[in-house]
C-alpha cells in the first residue's frame, strides 16, 4: 500500500513537473510579448507595449495570412510525407526487392547529409528543373527532408504489426486493396498520426531549406519569425514564438481529432 502510494506521488510529482516545464516558458513568452522593456535582473518588466501585437495584427502585417498559407503548406507536406513514409516503410519491412538496403539507406541520407550540403545541391538540381522559387520546389524538398522521420515511424510499427493478419485476409481471399483498408489501415491509423505530427512540424518550423529553395518570394511563417529572433528583438520574437506554439498545438488536436472522427466513421462502415 505504501509503495503504491508512493508511485502515485512520484507519478504526480512527474505530471506537474512536465506541465510547469511547459506552461511557465509559455507564460514568459506571454509577458515578453507586451513588455518594452525587461532588463537583468528584474523579475518584472520595466514597462508595456503594444507593437507586437501590431507587429501581428495591425492592418498592414500580412503576418495572419502568411500564418494561414504556411499552415496550409505544412499540413499538405505532412499528408504527403506520411503517405510516401507507410508505402515505403512497408516495401522495405515486408518485402524482398534488389537495392532494398540502398533504399533503406537513401532514406536517411537528409538527416545524414549536413542541411547546408543538402540544400546547396538540392538547389542546383531544383534550378534546372524549374522548380526554384515555387511553392511546389519548397513542398517537396519538405517531404524529402520530412520523409526519413515518417519512414522510420512507420517501419517500427509495420514491423511491430507484421504480416499474420494480412495473410489471413489473403488466404481467405479478401483483394490487396481491401486487406490494407479493412484490416492493415486500422492498426496503422497511430504511426499515421504520429507521422503526420513530425512532418508538419518539421516543415512548419523550416527556415534555411525554404529560403533558399523559394528564393524570398516564397514566405511562411518561420521565414517571417527567425530574422526577429537573429536580431535580438526579444519582444516581436516572443509573438512570433508563442503564435508558432499555439498555431502549431492547434494543428495537432485537428490532425488528432480528424484521426479519431476517420477510425470512428471507418468503424462505423466495416
Amino acid at each position: 500500500m505504501l509503495m503504491k502510494r508512493n508511485r502515485h506521488f512520484l507519478h504526480g510529482i512527474i505530471i506537474y513537473t512536465s506541465i510547469l516545464s511547459i506552461v511557465v516558458p509559455l507564460l514568459v513568452l506571454l509577458v515578453w510579448s507586451f513588455s518594452s522593456r525587461w532588463a537583468w535582473p528584474g523579475l518584472v518588466p520595466e514597462g508595456f507595449s503594444l507593437r507586437s501585437v501590431d507587429e501581428l495584427f495591425g492592418s498592414h502585417s500580412k503576418v495572419i495570412s502568411v500564418l494561414i498559407s504556411s499552415m496550409a503548406l505544412s499540413l499538405g507536406v505532412a499528408l504527403a510525407a506520411a503517405v510516401i513514409g507507410t508505402m515505403s516503410a512497408r516495401a522495405i519491412a515486408l518485402y524482398d526487392f534488389k537495392g532494398k538496403g540502398l533504399i533503406s539507406f537513401a532514406s536517411i541520407l537528409p538527416v545524414i547529409v549536413p542541411g547546408t550540403a543538402f540544400a546547396m545541391g538540392i538547389h542546383v538540381v531544383f534550378i534546372r528543373i524549374g522548380l526554384s522559387d515555387t511553392v511546389l520546389g519548397v513542398m517537396l524538398v519538405h517531404i524529402i527532408y520530412a520523409l526519413p522521420y515518417t519512414i522510420n515511424i512507420m517501419l517500427d510499427l509495420t514491423r511491430a504489426v507484421g504480416v499474420s493478419l494480412e495473410m489471413q485476409s489473403h488466404v481467405l481471399g479478401v483483394p490487396p486493396i481491401k486487406t490494407f483498408w479493412h484490416v492493415m489501415l486500422p492498426l496503422l491509423l497511430p504511426g499515421i498520426m504520429s507521422s503526420i505530427s513530425m512532418a508538419y512540424i518539421i516543415s512548419f518550423s523550416q527556415y534555411f531549406l525554404t529560403l533558399m529553395i523559394g528564393g524570398g518570394s516564397v514566405k511562411t511563417f518561420a521565414v517571417m519569425m527567425v530574422p526577429f529572433i537573429q536580431g535580438g528583438d526579444r519582444t516581436i520574437s516572443s509573438a512570433y514564438s508563442l503564435v508558432f506554439v499555439l498555431s502549431t498545438l492547434f494543428v495537432f488536436v485537428a490532425i488528432e481529432a480528424g484521426i479519431k472522427k476517420f477510425a470512428f466513421w471507418h468503424e462505423k462502415t466495416e
